[in-house]
């Protein structure tokens, strides 16, 4: 039986990572910070919960990750912890940086000295790109990468590591650039379960309008569900590396919008209002993902569409709302 660790298991990719693992016959591990509200550590595990081993650490600390790691030792790590919201990275640089970049380093290092044939999983992200693509107007592996947000450059310096690790001590690391991924686990504070949140609201007469940033940003969206297969598939391949994982179209925050609320039967330009506070210091305008590396590689494809993930996040808060009526 492999054993797998996988920081921010608490997270949507953490949950559904542990599902899909524990689905193919691992033995989970995952590492949990602690809540003052104790049901915000698991929540999203709570029908897996008996299945998992949790363990209380933090990737600021490295006397607590040394701890798990050489207790277990893995045969997978995969780092899915933290600070992950791009707009809040400008109000908590230091922090964001810490999390994500140093952990990372704290991580390797602890894998170089104690577990080097444990093979690690990063992710990466597409806000690396910033707002370079290349002449068709995709981004891949190959395309500049130029930040613009304390989140992004975070990532980016961690991916960065992860390449002169893996060159420098023959270690097994992979890092998937992963582009939007969402599912009906998403935070409520990014775009687009807050969309959806907000519109079941609406039609539910439960409120009134919805206020949202920039609604001409575009993204490349998938499900979350697809995109934790492919995690697994980078790490039991026979050779590690860099992938990108996207679904190869891009929408605007506008048609989402649209389509979420044409679904409810109402017209958005009814309720949705631009607020200067959900507007970036910089803007990250545009993002469509190449991915026909892993596809040709590694044989993955998304399972989900944009329109099939939306319906059932609706379909989701929907029963939410009338489960608490």
């Amino acid at each position: 039986m492999k054993k797998a660790l996988i920081t921010g298991i608490s997270g949507q990719d953490g949950s559904y990572l542990a599902e899909y693992l524990l689905d193919i016959g691992y033995e989970v591990h995952g590492i949990v910070r602690r809540h003052s509200v104790s049901e915000n550590q698991s929540f999203r595990l709570n029908h897996v919960f008996e299945k998992i081993h949790f363990h209380y650490g933090d990737l600021t600390d490295v006397t607590s990750l040394e701890r798990i790691i050489t207790e277990i030792m893995p045969d997978e790590i995969y780092n899915l912890a933290a600070q992950s919201h791009v707009r809040i990275s400008f109000d908590i640089p230091q922090y964001t940086m810490n999390v994500n970049l140093n952990g990372v380093l704290n991580l390797l290092e602890i894998i170089r000295k104690f577990c080097p044939k444990t093979k690690f999983y990063q992710a990466s992200s597409s806000e690396m790109f910033g707002n370079c693509f290349d002449e068709d107007k995709c981004q891949r592996e190959t395309t500049k990468m130029s930040p613009v947000s304390p989140y992004a450059c975070s990532k980016l310096g961690a991916h960065t590591i992860c390449a002169n690790y893996r060159n420098a001590y023959n270690l097994f690391i992979c890092c998937g650039i992963l582009f939007n991924h969402e599912s009906p686990r998403r935070g409520t504070n990014f775009v687009t379960n807050k969309v959806v949140k907000g519109a079941v609201k609406i039609k539910l007469g439960l409120k009134k309008e919805l206020k949202l940033g920039n609604l001409n940003s575009m993204r490349d969206w998938g499900h979350a569900q697809d995109y934790v297969k492919a995690m697994h598939m980078m790490l039991n391949h026979n050779k590690c590396g860099d992938w990108v994982v996207s679904t190869m179209k891009t929408h605007s925050v506008k048609d989402l919008c649209e389509y979420v609320f044409n679904k409810l039967k109402l017209n958005y330009l009814n309720y949705v209002k631009t607020d200067q506070r959900y507007m970036r210091p910089e803007e990250l305008k545009y993002l469509k993902g190449d991915s026909s590396k892993i596809r040709n590689e590694l044989d993955w494809k998304p399972e989900y569409t944009f329109e099939t993930m939306l319906d059932e996040m609706i379909d989701y808060w929907l029963h939410y709302y009338k489960k608490t009526e």
